[in-house]
Formats: structure tokens, sequence, C-alpha cells
């Protein structure tokens, strides 16, 4: 397997960012496993600022298999967050043929915009997404099949993970005409 770095990420427009990607048999090959692993490392990695700089990573919350030519239904996730009682966690998964299973009406963007390490052009504006969602996927930390209930950062970062696999970029949901507009039912995270 390739070191995954800015020098190895596929880039928008290439093709592979655009197409379906297909499921993942399980269990997982040694080689899907080792992928996943991989991207998996490269999200933790590209927290950390001197890994970042040592190795050529761009500090991401997430990566899909597109994202290093991978035509698959995989994704790795590193997320912090803060739980009920006010405290710091990371989440991690690396999940497999993650699906939406249900989403709320009201949406959720962050504040400041998306951006995707595929994705090196600029597009300012509000990415909505539906702000809590639940998934269905195999969850290779675990190693079983999980559901994940996901609001706010978490559920943005998951829907923009899963967009990947299905051959949908974070720009595509910016609206040309009014980038930043917005009503007051969309929740802004800053």
């Amino acid at each position: 397997m390739v070191k995954i770095n800015m020098d190895t990420i596929i880039l928008d427009p290439n093709p592979v960012l655009r197409a379906q990607c297909e499921s993942v048999k399980l269990p997982l090959s040694d080689e899907d496993k080792s992928t996943l692993l991989d991207m998996l490392q490269y999200v933790r990695d590209s927290r950390d600022e001197e890994l970042a700089e040592k190795y050529n990573l761009q500090p991401a919350n997430g990566i899909a298999a597109p994202q290093i030519g991978v035509a698959k239904q995989m994704t790795a996730i590193v997320v912090d967050l803060v739980n009920k009682d006010g405290q710091d966690i990371t989440v991690e998964f690396a999940l497999v043929n993650p699906k939406i299973v249900s989403h709320t009406v009201k949406q959720a963007a962050l504040g400041y915009g998306e951006g995707c390490l595929s994705v090196r052009e600029v597009h300012e504006g509000l990415v909505p997404r539906a702000q809590r969602i639940k998934v269905q996927a195999y969850d290779l930390i675990q190693d079983k099949e999980v559901t994940i209930i996901a609001k706010d950062l978490l559920a943005i970062v998951l829907q923009h993970e899963i967009d990947h696999l299905h051959g949908i970029l974070f720009y595509d949901h910016i609206n040309k005409v009014d980038p930043w507009g917005h009503d007051n039912s969309l929740k802004i995270i800053e």
C-alpha cells in the first residue's frame, strides 16, 4: 500500500471521486482491512501537528476510500466532541458499507463551510446537511455491525464521508446563487 499523504490523495476533478463505490464483502479481506487501517492512521496522524508536517498530511476529520483511488464503500473518521457531561472525547470509526437509515428534517451547517482533502480549489459557502442522522455500518475498530446516532459535527462529518462513496462532493450542496445565505431554521455550528 502506498503511504497516504498529500502527494498521493486523489484530487478533484479525477473521475474516481464521482464514481458510485461498490459495497465491500464481509468478512473483510486482508487487503481491505489493511487499506482501511491505513486510512484511519492517516486521519489520526493528520491531527498531530508534528506528524502532519513530517509526513505531508493535511489535517482531516475523515477520509473515504475513493480519495486514495479505491472505489469501495469504506471511510475512516476521527472527531473530537464534547460528551453530555461536558468532557472532551474523541470518537473513531473505520466504517464499511455505511448507510444513512434515517435523518431529521432540521438541517445544520458549519459556519465556516467545509473543506476536503481532495478539493484544493476554495468553495466558500454553507453546506446544509441533516442535523441528526442514524447510520448503520460495519465498524472495523469494534469488529461488528454498528448503529451510530450522530448529531451536529459528527453527523456532518459522516454525511461528508458517505457522500464520497456516492460520488458527491461537499460543494455540490452549496447554494450557487447565495453561498452563505440561509434561513433561521438552519443550525450554524462554529
